[in-house]
């Protein structure tokens, strides 16, 4: 039985088709960040999700900025979701999740190893429900290993998995902390490779019949976003450094400054490109330059560099320094604040930005959906709901529960 959302979110566009995930069903138990993050990403694309929340609702309600008493992020974290409200801690929710779990075909989940369990909703007790049910856990250390139960956080995942140190700026050049991305990177990620895992594990269950666990750690999604750092460690030794904002491997790639003081990237660290900017610098002479004649040489002397061509950006008006690059079609562009993204004709082109209608908030915009994929709507289906919202769609719409035994539940404080 389909019981998807029906608050419906005003789209901008809307593609036809079939989402490739459509007819998947999802149960979420999930907190936070990184299980909802990846059940949202699994949602997007066509599954069926229902989230728990405990009756209080999921932290995230309560983050950062409020309008008319809810949280903005709340409209896209829960999106295409239908959200229903369990304390897991009660008895009598736990035949609930386990007449889910038989008519889903994934669970994904957030908790400490061994937390599940402990509430009586171990592995064993979610097969004997299902025995080829897709099991998503996200950790922070993973679900063994001497670290498995401690605390974590995205931002522990961000530190262990090295992100932190090279997010930093170039060393010696300030004693403040690492600097942190600005987003929960470590969570995000990880969210990622839990919904890439839970599409390999159905599509390999749609071939054999079995089921499967997707054991995601904070620590290893971080860890794996490092490129070459470990094998030029493993091979040479060396220790990769933080470089603020400049690559360690190509010159000149950094951000400048222009006259009002607007901060530019420009990325022209191929020699080609080097010789286009040395030109619309007027000094093509630099080109040529022993300090700046081939990349390596370029990067051994990026400070000089990035001196003599911040010397030249602080002439120009933003305006004018974009236009001159673009005329010399060089990789360019300001640094974006969410404001400039709400506004930029391309991401409004893609509908990576769409101004959608929230039953809680009015007109909200909403960012869109990645990847695209033929039959995948271009607008989200709904928005994040009340606490609540579809406790009687799902415990008696699908379920089949009668009104009596919903009651039941709410009277014991279940839901």
């Amino acid at each position: 039985m389909d019981i998807s959302p029906t608050r419906a979110a005003t789209p901008a566009r809307q593609a036809e088709g079939r989402p490739p995930l459509a007819g998947f069903r999802i149960l979420e138990l999930g907190h936070y960040v990184a299980a909802p993050f990846a059940t949202r990403l699994l949602a997007d694309l066509g599954a069926e999700v229902i989230k728990v929340e405990p009756p209080s609702g999921d932290p995230v309600r309560q983050w950062g900025a409020r309008h008319k008493g809810s949280a903005p992020w709340w409209s896209v974290h829960a999106r295409n979701k239908s959200c229903i409200t369990l304390d897991l801690k009660k008895p009598g929710a736990h035949e609930v999740v386990l007449d889910l779990v038989r008519s889903c075909d994934a669970l994904v989940e957030n908790y400490r190893p061994g937390q599940l369990a402990k509430m009586g909703l171990g592995e064993e007790v979610l097969r004997a429900a299902r025995p080829d049910l897709v099991i998503a856990r996200i950790s922070g250390y993973g679900q063994d290993g001497p670290d498995r139960d401690k605390a974590a956080f995205g931002v522990i995942g961000e530190a262990i998995g090295g992100l932190r140190h090279l997010t930093n700026h170039a060393p010696g050049t300030t004693d403040l902390p690492p600097v942190r991305v600005g987003v929960s990177i470590g969570d995000s990620v990880a969210g990622i490779y839990a919904a890439l895992g839970v599409v390999a594990a159905l599509l390999r269950r749609e071939r054999t019949g079995a089921g499967g666990e997707v054991d995601v750690a904070l620590t290893e999604s971080v860890f794996s976003l490092l490129e070459g750092a470990l094998p030029e460690y493993g091979t040479l030794g060396t220790v990769r450094q933080p470089t603020g904002g400049a690559i360690a491997t190509a010159a000149p790639s950094n951000a400048y400054r222009s006259r009002d003081g607007i901060w530019v990237l420009v990325a022209a660290n191929s020699d080609p490109l080097w010789r286009k900017l040395a030109t619309l610098m007027g000094q093509p002479e630099l080109a040529a330059d022993p300090r700046f004649a081939g990349n390596q040489q370029r990067v051994a002397n990026a400070r000089e560099l990035d001196g003599l061509i911040n010397a030249w950006t602080t002439t120009l008006e933003a305006e004018a320094l974009e236009a001159a690059l673009r005329g010399a079609d060089i990789p360019h562009t300001r640094v974006f604040t969410v404001a400039d993204i709400a506004s930029d004709p391309q991401m409004r082109a893609r509908g990576m930005v769409q101004e959608v209608e929230d039953a809680l908030l009015g007109p909200v915009l909403h960012p869109g959906i990645v990847p695209r994929v033929d039959g995948v709507p271009g607008a989200p289906r709904s928005t994040g709901p009340a606490i609540g919202a579809d406790n009687d769609a799902v415990l008696g719409g699908l379920l089949g529960y009668d009104t009596a035994r919903v009651a039941a539940l709410r009277a014991e404080g279940v839901l």
